[in-house]
């Protein structure tokens, strides 16, 4: 009866040591959601605020078409043919700053993606890019902007950290057999890592979270998440089911 007892009372301790375990780890992830959705509202505020600069530039360059139209006409008319020629190269290499060149068949895709190349450009960042966005994608549009949104901004931030020439951002997005396929790799100098684990330089109370985020989006829809860096470079791979296979 006595090891009866013990027994009993050793499965009540481990009874409510579990009960404590569980609602303590509930209680971490909770405030660690929160502190990520907090993060996630300012990411995107950041990002919407980019597009708007963006489309704010389309914007004065469509105000000025008239002008634009009406001095060539006068250029044209008086038969400044060489003049009219660099007023039109002039005008091609204006628009190009403003124009949306990357159509990944997602509409926040292309926002964050030509918002963060703007930045790069204006940033004098070497960019290479090939995206497209797949059907069947398991992550909601607001998950997307968020784990493209903080890749590019962590390849952003570890560019602007190196003189001008030596930085340079390499992006694909897109289908690998029936896997949703996201490689970024960028120009780095040092990368800090804790307890074996890549961690981003910012500072501020969200240190870290982006991160942390997009290895809980990979663990949540099957995926997984590749860092590796060599000298000069870091390069972050992530692979995720798609719904369904594309014919």
């Amino acid at each position: 009866m006595k090891y009866v007892l013990i027994a009993a009372g050793i499965i009540v301790v481990l009874i409510i040591f579990a009960v404590f375990f569980l609602f303590f780890r509930r209680l971490f992830f909770n405030t660690i959601d929160k502190r990520i959705e907090r993060f996630q509202s300012e990411l995107i505020e950041n990002q919407i605020r980019e597009i708007r600069n963006m489309y704010n530039q389309v914007r004065g360059w469509r105000h000025d078409y008239r002008n634009h139209i009406q001095n060539m006409k006068i250029l044209l008319s008086e038969g400044n043919y060489a003049k009219l020629d660099s007023y039109l190269n002039e005008l091609a290499e204006d628009l190009n700053t403003v124009d949306t060149v990357i159509k990944t068949g997602n509409v926040m895709a292309d926002s964050v993606l030509n918002s963060k190349l703007t930045t790069a450009q204006r940033s004098n960042i070497k960019v290479s890019v090939k995206a497209g966005v797949p059907n069947g994608i398991v992550m909601s549009d607001v998950e997307l902007c968020a784990v493209m949104g903080n890749l590019l901004d962590n390849a952003l931030e570890a560019c602007m950290k190196l003189p001008e020439e030596e930085r340079f951002m390499r992006i694909y997005i897109g289908r690998i057999k029936n896997q949703f396929y996201i490689s970024v790799q960028n120009s780095a100098g040092n990368v800090k890592k804790v307890d074996g684990k890549y961690v981003t330089t910012k500072g501020g109370d969200l240190h870290g979270y982006g991160i942390f985020r997009i290895d809980r989006l990979a663990e949540k829809y099957g995926g997984y998440v590749n860092r590796q860096n060599e000298e000069g470079i870091f390069a972050t791979e992530i692979m995720l089911p798609l719904k369904t296979v594309e014919s």
